[in-house]
């Protein structure tokens, strides 16, 4: 994976990645990136059909969803990921946003241990809005502890595969910390710039939390934890982050 690739028609550059989303993206300059939350899950069709409506009353092109944020059943087999992808890159295509499988919208999917949602859900997205305000608004898509693009089951690649002790779950975090910090080089930015760090995992991580994520600066606005597995069987330790001013809060009828 290279630099960032210009998506012009939504305001922002993206790093090329798998087809079913890119690793990350940042506003160009005139725009920024708006954080929208939905206040509770709704379903992929009800919230593809908020996204739209939000974006358009907003006086911004469909074009400018840049990311999303997922919630799913439970974690996927690589066989069942890919026909989840399939259904999800369906609407971007039908937007036109996608080309080929060129996909530029960033995107997290993880599934919540505890409640989890009956059907894959979306907890929120992000797109572009014109904007005066200097310096970088990014947003870098979710990575687990397994290389992306190459052949193999994820589970097979992953760090420590198997191994869910202290010592593993150190070595998974640290992998996944440099490859947040590995796309942020590509956009520019990095943990000085985010404002949301956001942790996925089942597992212990205090013993390695000061000395791997607060001391490199991952947590200098804090971090949230989520309780909730990355969104393939196999895999135990999952982040994403982003640098953002503004943020909201909807219901999906909104």
């Amino acid at each position: 994976m290279g630099g960032a690739t210009s998506l012009e028609t939504g305001g922002y550059r993206f790093l090329p990645s798998v087809f079913q989303y890119s690793a990350g993206v940042v506003a160009e300059p005139g725009y920024e990136i708006q954080r929208v939350r939905f206040r509770s899950l709704v379903s992929l069709d009800v919230g593809f059909n908020a996204i739209e409506r939000f974006i358009r009353a907003a006086g911004r092109p469909i074009t400018a969803l840049c990311a999303c944020e997922l919630r799913s059943p439970a974690p996927f087999t690589d066989d069942g990921f890919h026909v989840f992808n399939e259904q999800y890159v369906s609407r971007l295509k039908a937007w036109g946003i996608m080309k080929g499988d060129v996909n530029p919208v960033a995107r997290s999917n993880v599934c919540p241990e505890i409640s989890p949602p009956s059907v894959p859900s979306f907890y929120g997205f992000s797109f572009t809005i014109k904007s005066s305000n200097v310096g970088p608004t990014f947003v870098v898509a979710g990575s687990g502890e397994a290389p992306e693009g190459v052949p193999g089951d994820y589970a097979d690649r992953a760090i420590r595969k198997g191994e869910t002790t202290p010592d593993a779950m150190r070595e998974k975090a640290c992998y996944v910390l440099g490859e947040m910090e590995r796309r942020m080089n590509l956009l520019g930015c990095g943990w000085k710039s985010s404002t949301l760090v956001q942790l996925y995992t089942v597992h212990d991580f205090h013993c390695f939390f000061a000395d791997e994520i607060v001391r490199r600066g991952a947590a200098c606005n804090g971090a949230t934890w989520h309780f909730a597995r990355p969104p393939l069987r196999g895999l135990e330790y999952e982040m994403d982050c982003a640098g953002l001013r503004l943020e909201t809060v909807i219901d999906a009828t909104a």
